[in-house]
């Protein structure tokens, strides 16, 4: 095996291939041939899947400095070293099926990445600079033991497709809904009690895949004319606290269980006041919303971090008219068994819920309008 894989790079280097197969060679370690002297400059493409690598060496990028997709699938990676972030022309990068805990900040590094696998590691988190990545379009989680996504992934503005299935996540941060390039979001198996109220609103968001979340119960209604997968939703017999149980129904008190902390009144078609709060945020965002996503220019008050921060990001827009919602929400549901999809989602019991933004809209919103 040894005198094979000397001879199969031997032969790479003397007639200097872009690609390089190493997949089934039983490495344990990196092979040194590869480092030697002045490496592989001229290879693009390395395939080291299905070996039992442990780690990559800290010169990877001086001897393959023109690595365009690396490929180690099936290994027994445990950590990557920060020199990976000298890769600078790396566009693909599979790390899927190994033993990764931890994924080094440098990985912000890789300016030209495009397509980034991470699945089937031991990730808990992930570095916040992921939202570096801004020519990022694919990225896959699944698999891990990930609470929460990084804040700064809406940061990704090439982003496409979204993979993260079977983790611990509990909800889906809304930053995500500005990702006006994704198409495609799956975050089946997880602990989501709730989804963002502007999820499905872009036109480019096709495909949402929420299956096997049985505390999640509500779907925005954005979502009534795209592709969802939802099986096995809705199935425990968890109930919103508080006093909404009695004041909207049990069946629509359910669909709003995980509601942001953001939302201070849930209203109802007899409530036609809005409150001053509210108000004051919404004419803040109509000065402002055209400004830098940074806010570089503050009001003329001082606001805290918290409602700089919703004035941002606000926590939805109406499902009627788009008006910007930030501490109020008029929910209005309908249950999906009731609806034409009924027939092509069975095992489920969860509602489309419309949030709108007065009672107004709220009575005359039309799931199918």
């Amino acid at each position: 095996m040894a005198t094979e894989l000397h001879e199969t790079i031997f032969m790479a280097k003397q007639e200097r291939h872009k690609n390089l197969f190493l997949n089934y060679k039983n490495l344990n370690i990196f092979p040194v041939e590869l480092l030697k002297d002045e490496g592989l400059q001229f290879l693009e493409r390395l395939y080291m899947k299905r070996n039992s690598l442990t780690t990559l060496p800290d010169n990877l990028a001086q001897k393959l400095p023109n690595l365009i997709e690396l490929y180690l699938h099936s290994n027994n990676l445990v950590i990557i070293p920060e020199a990976i972030g000298n890769l600078a022309r790396l566009q693909s990068l599979d790390l899927s099926n190994n033993a990764l805990q931890v994924l080094c900040p440098e990985i912000g590094r890789l300016r030209s990445l495009r397509h980034l696998r991470l699945s089937n590691n031991q990730l808990k988190c992930l570095p916040p600079e992921i939202g570096d990545l801004q020519d990022l379009e694919t990225l896959d989680v699944s698999m891990n033991q990930l609470t929460s996504l990084p804040d700064r992934l809406h940061r990704c503005l090439s982003l496409q497709n979204l993979t993260a299935d079977h983790n611990l996540l509990s909800h889906v941060p809304r930053q995500l809904c500005w990702l006006h390039r994704l198409n495609q979001l799956s975050m089946a198996a997880n602990r989501l009690t709730f989804l963002p109220l502007d999820l499905g609103r872009s036109r480019e968001m096709q495909f949402v895949f929420v299956d096997n979340n049985v505390d999640l119960k509500g779907l925005p209604s954005y979502l009534y004319n795209k592709v969802i997968g939802c099986s096995g939703c809705g199935l425990s017999a968890q109930a919103l606290e508080g006093g909404l149980g009695e004041m909207l129904g049990e069946e629509l008190s359910e669909a709003l269980v995980g509601l942001p902390a953001e939302v201070k009144v849930v209203g109802s078609e007899t409530e036609h006041v809005v409150p001053l709060e509210e108000l004051a945020m919404r004419t803040l965002h109509r000065i402002y919303h055209r400004r830098p996503t940074e806010l570089s220019l503050l009001p003329p008050i001082t606001l805290p971090k918290s409602l700089r921060d919703l004035l941002q990001f606000p926590l939805g827009h109406c499902h009627r008219c788009s008006q910007a919602m930030f501490t109020i929400i008029y929910p209005k549901l309908f249950p999906l068994r009731d609806t034409a999809l009924a027939g092509v989602h069975r095992r489920t019991t969860v509602s489309f819920v419309a949030y709108c933004c007065s009672s107004h809209c709220l009575r005359t919103f039309d799931l199918q309008g």
